[in-house]
């Protein structure tokens, strides 16, 4: 049995693409989510890649990862007795989150403002790509466009000799999706936490756009201030004025991020000394005229570009790492997502978790969690739910129905 943070709570989670990455920071803390999907399914369940390349929607390896710990039952929300059954659920349960467009659900009657009235105190969260109002409330979006409209593309990119056209590029992984539900999540629990003084819930808006551009960093607050341009740059932050690079090829042909440039002085460059001496690159480094932080100003690129690099690229990039971590220097190896697996500090820490899909009779290994919880431990509960696996338990165990009702719902294609 769970006993985390969250444990206690129970989520009815409307199962969308774009919500669903916040239902699973819920559900992976202990609380019991109830996945609701149209009868057949959710749109996400057929995202690939697929185990075994068979496209079947309980075994999108997408699916699976957004949704652990979690239960799932199907209803069609739109008939009626739907309607209703959700009116009961949520008499039942803490938070509702949706990610319908503005307006439907309260067209079905299933608002915040209808919903509080049986349950005053539901925490009712609405992640849209556009929040409840507003000019673009209703526009279609992707998490490419929001990756664009919201500023992150602006500052992701090359430098104008690597890509002479300097095209913005949009990072991968439904980026826009995981900012809103980061966001979703953090409204929530300071909405339940309000709840526990005041004994009322609260509508939640939240705006994936509105979330997108509050974390674009700098770029914001330095045109609107500054009244500067903060430019694209290869691997490596984005500025008004070009920066030195900050990745360089190893001699395995691997990549390390040296971040140098923000930190030069007199006493930077002699570690970079002492470290690189024993390997005899130490290059003039030695001279005393590094002393004069005037003069290390001035031969940064000789620095960066002829020292560093040189020594960067007469080792592999796992030896130059660890060396610079312990003489003090903030550098680190570009890793393939596959080279985690093998991380040494991930191991120790007990990262990876074992999650047994028993009707494939197979464990896999999945990421684990973000925090270390000390008292009120974090922990996947089980893997992502069947399609319809706990409508039984749901509408029979927890609603009461009869087996006779039960199975009418489903002859009438309401589950």
């Amino acid at each position: 049995m769970s006993v985390g943070p969250l444990t206690g709570l129970r989520i009815l989670e409307l199962a969308d693409e774009r919500n669903q990455f916040c239902g699973k920071l819920m559900a992976d803390l202990g609380a019991d989510l109830i996945s609701i999907e149209p009868p057949g399914g959710a749109a996400h369940r057929n995202i690939g890649p697929f185990y075994d390349d068979e496209f079947n929607p309980n075994r999108s390896l997408s699916y699976w990862y957004y949704n652990t710990s979690k239960r799932a039952v199907t209803l069609d929300i739109n008939q009626p007795r739907g309607k209703s059954l959700f009116t009961s659920l949520a008499t039942k349960a803490d938070i509702v989150l949706e990610s319908f467009a503005p307006g439907f659900m309260a067209a079905l009657g299933l608002d915040y403002a209808t919903l509080n009235q049986a349950n005053p105190g539901l925490v009712y969260c609405s992640l849209t790509p556009f929040g409840q109002d507003g000019p673009w409330a209703h526009y279609q979006t992707t998490d490419l466009l929001h990756m664009a409209a919201g500023g992150q593309m602006s500052s992701c990119g090359y430098d104008p000799e690597d890509d002479p056209d300097n095209t913005p590029i949009a990072p991968g992984g439904g980026n826009a999706w995981h900012i809103g539900a980061h966001y979703a999540y953090m409204g929530i629990v300071a909405a339940l936490f309000e709840r526990t003084m005041s004994g009322k819930g609260q509508h939640v808006d939240v705006s994936i756009h509105d979330a997108c551009v509050l974390t674009t960093e700098a770029a914001v607050p330095a045109y609107w201030y500054r009244g500067e341009v903060l430019n694209r740059q290869t691997g490596r932050h984005h500025s008004a004025t070009p920066t030195p690079r900050t990745q360089f090829e190893s001699e395995d042909g691997r990549f390390v991020t040296a971040l140098i440039a923000n930190q030069l002085s007199a006493q930077l460059v002699k570690r970079l000394a002492e470290m690189m001496e024993p390997y005899g690159m130490a290059a003039d480094l030695h001279d005393p005229k590094y002393e004069d932080p005037a003069i290390v100003q001035e031969n940064t690129e000789h620095i960066i570009e002829e020292v560093v690099a040189a020594f960067i690229a007469s080792r592999p990039a796992e030896e130059s790492y660890h060396l610079a971590q312990q003489h003090g220097f903030t550098w680190g190896v570009v890793r393939p997502a596959e080279a985690l697996f093998d991380d040494p500090h991930l191991a120790d820490r007990d990262y990876w978790k074992e999650v047994e899909h028993p009707e494939l009779n197979r464990t896999f290994n999945y990421p684990g969690e973000a925090a270390i919880f000390g008292n009120s431990p974090w922990g996947i509960a089980c893997r992502a739910p069947l399609i319809g696996e706990h409508n039984q338990s749901v509408y029979i165990g927890l609603l009461g129905l009869t087996a006779n009702e039960f199975d009418e719902l489903r002859a009438g294609s309401i589950i």
